[in-house]
């Protein structure tokens, strides 16, 4: 595996791909190992390394190391590959891609349902489709919610009409995050919501000093799991099934059944939704949480339509 430059330590994508490799040794299917990169220069070098030395399956983790995975199944014919948030190609890279859009608007549903400022907030680690297709799903729950409530709960940090917001330009600079967020709370946000890797953990350190007025939704892992000093802050997480889907690619590439169909995770297959409320369990009211499990359900049978233009269609 090659991670992004979050690194193999980020809580998030990079962590859960690895486990997920880790699943598939455990198993007694493979034998894993990874290299880290440290910037875009390291795609490149680091998909080269492990190309030759004859790996099974190369597996590369983030939709910005899409280039350099196309280049490199162009060049290396016979390797095969799998790219975690980005498309497949024929014939050798499969897409490990996930509806969070679908898990996202749960998240925006209930953050608004929760808020009691009016005002939730999100930012981005960087302006990329596997980022803004979880603020366009958090944004639309949102005004879902307000559409059945009459009432008026604003997202602060992104706009899916104008697709414009806000972004560390980062994954791993926890600052930023902890400016953007501060920046969030001194408007009356109360929710925040960071799709931005490590960069993220900055949030949750500035809902951790709030004293209580700031809580956190987290992303692609269970939060209480994957940053559990964290825990007392998180409400949820919205997760992305990357340990999942990167386990079964690599088993079945170990027994020789490979293939390029891209996966698509949703909430139906279990590839995204929210996790546990874990300490907020016995705050979240019964009655919205029925209404979160009915929305999950229409937007799975289609009732719900979620327009955002950054799901994945391959």
């Amino acid at each position: 595996m090659v991670t992004d430059t979050g690194g193999i330590d980020d809580h998030s994508f990079n962590a859960a791909a690895w486990a997920g490799m880790q699943k598939a040794q455990s198993d007694g299917k493979a034998k894993v190992r990874y290299v880290q990169s440290t910037t875009e220069n390291d795609y490149v070098p680091n998909i080269n390394s492990l190309v030759s030395q004859s790996c099974n399956l190369v597996v590369t983790v983030g939709g910005l190391m899409g280039d350099a995975t196309k280049s490199a199944a162009a060049s290396h014919g016979s390797q095969k590959f799998a790219i975690v948030d980005s498309n497949s190609i024929t014939p050798n890279v499969k897409g490990l891609e996930f509806n969070t859009a679908q898990g996202a608007f749960l998240g925006g549903y209930l953050a608004a349902g929760m808020s009691k400022s009016g005002k939730v907030a999100t930012f981005g680690g960087l302006n990329i489709g596997p980022v803004t297709v979880y603020m366009d799903g958090f944004w639309e729950g949102v005004q879902y919610y307000n559409k059945q409530h009459s009432t008026s709960v604003q997202v602060l940090g992104w706009n899916e009409t104008t697709q414009q917001g806000s972004f560390a330009n980062s994954f791993t600079d926890q600052n930023a995050g902890k400016q953007l967020t501060s920046g969030f709370v001194s408007q009356g946000a109360d929710i925040i919501f960071p799709v931005a890797g490590g960069t993220g953990l900055g949030a949750l350190a500035a809902a951790q000093q709030s004293n209580g007025s700031l809580t956190a939704i987290w992303v692609d892992t269970d939060g209480c799991v994957s940053a559990a000093n964290y825990c007392s802050v998180i409400l949820t997480s919205v997760l992305k099934g990357i340990a999942d889907a990167v386990t079964k690619t690599v088993e079945d590439s170990s027994a020789g059944n490979f293939s390029e169909t891209a996966y698509i995770g949703t909430l139906a297959n279990g590839g995204t939704g929210l996790a546990d409320y874990h300490d907020f369990a016995s705050k979240v009211p019964a009655s919205l949480q029925s209404e979160l499990a009915t929305v999950k359900q229409n937007i799975i049978n289609g009732t719900i339509t979620i327009t955002s233009k950054a799901q994945p269609t391959s």
